[in-house]
């Protein structure tokens, strides 16, 4: 039975040093908003995913155009998603083309910008202007705990990369504040996890370990009450939340363990690893072929946390840096790392390796997007009041072309995007047409971003 009983969409589960933000519940929104699919009840969430290195190029465009479409076997991994994703064609970032700007910087630092960026080897970086993604977050900033949220799988990368004489400042970010301030990403699940989700009271002195006991039992008397007062599908809906919540926080503890076992490694040991802590951290993960599938899915799992409790409206992840070198070999048939087999010359055995480096990324964002429509939100899912995209900044990694971009939407912003298309645009669109079509989506009226030409009028419902 349904409660006529109204709360703040700010409102928190508070507790001894804790605070949790809560998912979006009938009880937030106004009665009226619940009669209807398309509504002003439910925010709209923004998400950008960036795949480094460019796809397999015959492989990636499926056959027919429209709704009548068959996605090509790269894409397999979204068959059952085919409904809730947009397949765009020939969007290209045209300010990712100036004079010396040949290899991956130029056209990784601008994806969400779309403007060129100041070629250079020292600190003195320009992404040309600020990123769509913060655009968004700006908007909204008022309205949550965290205007965006910023996560990845790699270190930030510094230094110079001689072959094309840009800052590996670059490779790092898509996400820019403004112009010259690029945002740092979160590599770290327990530390994403804890930002998100363990507030504790500043000049607390316990000596227990946080890591090991959760941040439920702290909230646990204000949950009880606020249930109380709920109708029965929130109260569901809060129990799901609960308990999406412990699920991570019980996977981040068994990995915790490693932690502790470092804690009686003798202090001149301790010594030398401060040495070359960071050389072995990325050696091991990037480098020596380590299955980074779950630690992937666990970031997902918390940016799904995150959207779901509005704790922000704005995600971005990055598989990798540009020019990225992970070693894929714990996938089937692949024994190299992602750059050097991006550069497959048309060999045959290298291509196949790239395009199933390619799926293994696609099964990531299925299983994200999988996890936002399995949340419920009103008459639709999260999915349906999200857009997420899948992107990289390069057509194939081996001639480096920012034309025809490989470009994935999923969701549906609130009711205001028809999926399920392939859609070929105009040879060379602007993509900074999909992002004023975005923000509009959103509820941002900008009529003009970057070099935009106008909107994408068949993705509009």
């Amino acid at each position: 039975m349904s409660k006529k009983w109204q709360i703040s969409r700010r409102k928190m589960l508070k507790g001894v040093g804790a605070a949790i933000a809560l998912p979006f519940m009938e009880a937030m929104a106004s009665p009226l908003s619940l009669n209807t699919y398309r509504n002003d009840g439910f925010p709209v969430r923004s998400a950008f995913m960036f795949m480094p290195n460019g796809v397999h190029p015959g492989r990636w465009t499926p056959e027919g155009i429209g709704r009548n479409f068959q996605l090509s076997p790269t894409l397999s991994p979204l068959n059952h998603l085919k409904d809730d994703i947009l397949v765009l064609g020939q969007l290209m970032n045209k300010n990712a083309i100036f004079q010396g700007a040949d290899g991956h910087y130029a056209k990784t630092a601008n994806l969400l910008t779309c403007m060129s960026i100041q070629k250079t080897a020292g600190d003195n970086i320009n992404s040309g202007g600020i990123s769509v993604d913060q655009l968004i977050a700006n908007h909204y900033k008022n309205e949550t705990l965290f205007p965006s949220l910023e996560y990845g799988l790699d270190r930030i990368k510094t230094g110079v990369d001689i072959n094309v004489g840009f800052t590996r400042l670059y490779a790092s970010s898509i996400s820019w504040k403004n112009a010259t301030t690029p945002l740092s990403k979160e590599i770290d699940p327990r530390l994403a996890f804890d930002r998100l989700f363990k507030s504790f009271v500043p000049g607390n002195n316990s000596q227990e370990n946080p890591h090991k006991s959760s941040i439920l039992d702290a909230v646990m008397t204000d949950a009880k009450s606020l249930k109380n007062n709920l109708g029965r599908s929130d109260q569901d809906k809060l129990e799901e939340y609960l308990e999406s919540i412990r699920s991570i926080e019980k996977r981040i503890n068994n990995q915790s363990n490693i932690k502790d076992f470092a804690g009686n490694i003798t202090p001149d040991i301790k010594k030398e690893l401060v040495r070359v802590n960071q050389n072995i951290d990325e050696y091991v993960e990037v480098y020596a072929g380590v299955d980074v599938t779950e630690k992937t899915r666990l970031m997902f799992d918390i940016m799904a946390l995150a959207l779901w409790s509005d704790a922000s409206r704005v995600a971005t992840f990055m598989f990798g840096n540009s020019v990225s070198n992970r070693n894929f070999s714990f996938l089937e048939g692949v024994n190299g790392a992602h750059h050097s087999i991006s550069h497959h010359m048309n060999h045959p055995e290298k291509m196949e390796q790239y395009d199933r480096i390619t799926k293994w990324h696609l099964e990531q964002y299925a299983y994200f997007l999988n996890k936002l429509k399995s949340i419920k939100e009103g008459n639709g899912t999260l999915l349906d009041n999200s857009l997420v995209m899948f992107a990289s900044g390069l057509r194939d990694g081996n001639r480096h072309s920012p034309r025809d971009l490989p470009i994935i939407v999923g969701g549906r912003g609130g009711g205001k995007i028809k999926s399920g298309q392939n859609l070929i645009f105009e040879e060379n669109t602007p993509l900074a047409n999909l992002y004023t079509t975005w923000m509009q989506a959103t509820g941002i009226e900008m009529e003009h971003f970057a070099d935009s030409t106008g909107i994408l009028h068949p993705i509009i419902s």
